[in-house]
């Protein structure tokens, strides 16, 4: 009888007070991810190194100067480059069929020399093929797989098969102002050499304070939210979720939010990051609250560092983010720190 009181109170000693912190002080503590496997890091680019360009979804505008832009900008960098056979196709929204845009994109992933797959665009479109995609020759040749947008059904693919991505501009956007684009280039580069280390970005009024630890992962809300209940949902227990959204109502924002909400998208989450919210709609009648305000009302519930304004998304200045890397979160009302 002795010895059973003695295991039972190991027991209850080993187990987490959930009372121990006192809720004036919960969003100064560190939340650290759930145990994951690493994911697989495709290998930094080297020179000599083969891009691929392709369109997965929308038509490729100015076609001819974005090709001529991209091919100048990795020869730079000391990089070949090849085009997707399909990249200058349209085919009504598309920029070609689905068969055609699944097939440049499934020849990129199968090739052992391909060491990046930069889309060239997004729009709408690749949730229409991501199904007929096969990644058994990717999984035998990992590469980087590069963009935003509509391309976070790639990246949800990618992260859920156990492979880190690139949150990055795409090759659509070098046609726009040079110095305005400057640290979208900069900072993509850096993320495919290796060189990218950490971020410290000014805070936010609205910012909830805190620090934690775990893979990075999330992508445009719309697309979130559309695979949401299909193969290629997120798994986001312990990890730490990037949102950024362009061209919404407020209340399809609110909606969208509250949809990934139910799921419980956010229930076990270690932190949240939010990005751009770029050309928001103006509702009729009007919403009532910010940007701001509409996001903390929906996770109220969590206790979790939260930071806004990350230079990521649908602005000019995009800067590179690597989905599914265990990262480092530090979140202050004068600062969002984050250590990749």
């Amino acid at each position: 009888m002795i010895l059973k009181s003695i295991l039972w109170c190991l027991l209850l000693a080993l187990l987490p007070n959930s009372d121990a912190t006192p809720m004036a002080d919960r969003h100064t503590t560190t939340i650290t991810s759930h145990k994951f496997l690493e994911m697989i890091r495709p290998h930094y680019l080297k020179t000599g190194d083969t891009v691929a360009i392709v369109a997965p979804a929308g038509i490729l505008k100015h076609d001819v100067k974005v090709i001529q832009k991209t091919k100048i900008l990795l020869n730079s960098w000391g990089l070949n480059v090849v085009f997707g056979d399909h990249l200058q196709t349209k085919f009504n929204h598309f920029s070609g069929t689905d068969a055609q845009r699944s097939n440049d994109l499934q020849k990129a992933l199968d090739h052992p020399n391909i060491k990046a797959i930069w889309c060239a665009r997004g729009g709408y479109g690749t949730l229409r093929i991501i199904d007929d995609l096969d990644f058994e020759g990717f999984k035998n040749h990992p590469k980087w797989v590069i963009g935003y947008s509509d391309i976070t059904v790639l990246h949800t693919a990618l992260n859920n098969l156990g492979y880190e991505s690139l949150h990055a501009m795409m090759c659509i956007n070098l046609t726009e102002d040079k110095e305005a684009i400057k640290p979208s280039i900069e900072t993509l580069k850096s993320a495919l050499f290796g060189q990218l280390k950490s971020y410290e970005i000014k805070g936010h009024s609205d910012n909830i304070p805190g620090s934690a630890s775990g893979q990075l992962v999330g992508g445009n809300l719309s697309l979130l939210t559309a695979t949401l209940g299909s193969k290629t949902s997120l798994d986001t227990k312990g990890k730490i979720i990037f949102i950024e959204e362009i061209g919404e109502h407020k209340y399809h924002i609110d909606r969208q939010l509250q949809s990934l909400k139910r799921a419980g998208y956010f229930d076990h989450c270690a932190g949240v990051i939010i990005g751009d919210m770029s050309q928001l709609k103006i509702n009729n009648p009007a919403w009532g609250q910010s940007i701001e305000t509409l996001i903390l009302d929906v996770l109220k519930d969590i206790d979790v560092p939260i930071g806004f304004g990350f230079p990521a998304g649908h602005e000019l200045e995009n800067r590179a983010l690597y989905f599914g890397r265990t990262i480092q979160l530090n979140v202050t009302k004068s600062k969002i720190g984050v250590l990749l």
